[in-house]
């Protein structure tokens, strides 16, 4: 059984839209649900660059970003078949 995307708008941005193709930079912080970090952006000082819409992140963050706007900040709850799957990430997820 899938899982569902849940997105939730924590602050509304202004700036431009982020749409499929283009190319979208975001800090983010992963959070597994027992409330441990697995990885930042932050951490390392640097946003995370991507081609929206062109399967070269999981899907969750394909479908969760798009229609982001430039100084919003979203909260992604994704479940694992829009994630890592069965086979996990790096040993931590």
């Amino acid at each position: 059984m899938a899982g569902k995307l849940e997105i939730e708008d924590v602050v509304v941005g202004t700036g431009a839209e982020a749409v499929k193709g283009k190319l979208v930079s975001v800090h983010y912080t992963g959070w597994l649900t027992d409330g441990k970090k697995f990885d930042s952006s932050k951490d390392r000082g640097q946003p995370f660059q991507f081609p929206l819409g062109r399967g070269q992140v999981i899907q969750g963050w394909d479908d969760g970003v798009q229609g982001m706007k430039v100084g919003g900040k979203r909260k992604l709850t994704i479940p694992p078949d829009l994630g890592y799957g069965a086979q996990g990430a790096g040993g931590v997820i």
